[in-house]
């Protein structure tokens, strides 16, 4: 029987884990696991929620850090993605239904898994889609999360061959049409480090190319229209003031400023009017901060560490006034 949680040479599987399944909103089989650290008293548990086309896998490196820290890890792979059932069909095209699938899936994840199998008290991380997703279901995570932390919260488009605001158009049109279920490109080849547009550091992004060559039913190819559609009403719906008024949960947005993805205004304008929200610009990092280089890592991780646990984020003077 294959292992539910697949390694490679450079990237191997922490351990003191445990990993399955569980049935998220619809009936769709989700893969997760959670890392134990090995303090013998533990911090908290951190739910890690990734970015699109992003697996467990891709994130061991961070997850022996926060262990190392003190914290446990809970974290699964969204559907339709990783190791997680998938949404069509193809098995390669991301795509999801409606946003508020990932919500709902979190919920579930909270009660059926975090809280019998973890320890409290709870925090979350969230890089990219996963940050959207937690802000989306923040008004509603008050009484089971203390803090969050959001990489890169993906809040707009950018560096696309077409204008975010025809992607846009583009998208909205396909799915009123009937035909949200294709995408509007074709499956890209992998990139040499030289033409990726997430990292800066070649080591950390060859280890991931590593990852999908050598188990590429973890892989996926370009998004749905539908799911391009679904997530631009995410992101507007998530920006709005009488939506950020009702997040209560103190939150730190770690904002990369060479971001080719996600632009960093856009988080910038996020901020302002988001009053439980404290910015950290991460000067020269790319979109994919936990895969970046250690100097642009270690203040993410650093800001992390100071921030999750409450009573240390009082005594070092983070987030005090949030």
């Amino acid at each position: 029987m294959e292992p539910i949680l697949r390694s490679t040479p450079d990237n191997p599987v922490p351990e003191n884990h445990l990993a399955g399944t569980f049935t998220g909103h619809g009936g769709v089989r989700l893969r997760y696991a959670i890392f134990r650290s090995s303090h013998s008293v533990a911090k908290g548990t951190v739910v890690l929620l990734q970015g699109r086309n992003e697996c467990i896998e891709k994130y061991f490196e961070t997850i022996r850090d926060l262990n190392a820290q003190g914290l446990w890890v809970a974290t699964f792979d969204l559907r339709g993605q990783g190791g997680s059932g998938r949404m069509l069909p193809n098995e390669r095209r991301g795509h999801v239904r409606r946003f508020g699938d990932y919500e709902k899936d979190l919920s579930i994840f909270l009660t059926d898994i975090v809280l019998p199998d973890t320890r409290l008290p709870f925090f979350l991380i969230g890089h990219s889609t996963g940050a959207l997703i937690a802000l989306s279901a923040a008004p509603y995570l008050a009484s089971r999360i203390e803090r969050m932390a959001l990489s890169a919260p993906f809040l707009g488009l950018t560096g696309q061959v077409l204008p975010s605001g025809l992607i846009r158009f583009l998208t909205r049109s396909m799915c009123l049409i009937g035909l949200g279920n294709i995408a509007l490109t074709g499956e890209p080849g992998a990139a040499p480090f030289e033409r990726n547009v997430v990292t800066t550091d070649p080591k950390r992004y060859r280890r991931n190319q590593a990852i999908l060559e050598t188990h590429p039913e973890l892989g996926l190819g370009p998004p749905s229209c539908r799911w391009l559609s679904e997530s631009f009403r995410a992101m507007d719906r998530v920006s709005r003031p009488e939506h950020l008024t009702r997040i209560t949960i103190p939150t730190l947005v770690l904002a990369p400023t060479m971001d080719k993805l996600v632009p960093f205004a856009a988080q910038e304008a996020l901020a302002r009017k988001f009053r439980a929200c404290q910015l950290i610009p991460i000067a020269g990092s790319g979109h994919e901060i936990f895969q970046e280089r250690d100097i642009f890592r270690a203040q993410a991780l650093g800001a992390i560490a100071a921030f999750m646990p409450g009573s240390d984020a009082v005594e070092n003077g983070i987030g005090a006034s949030l």
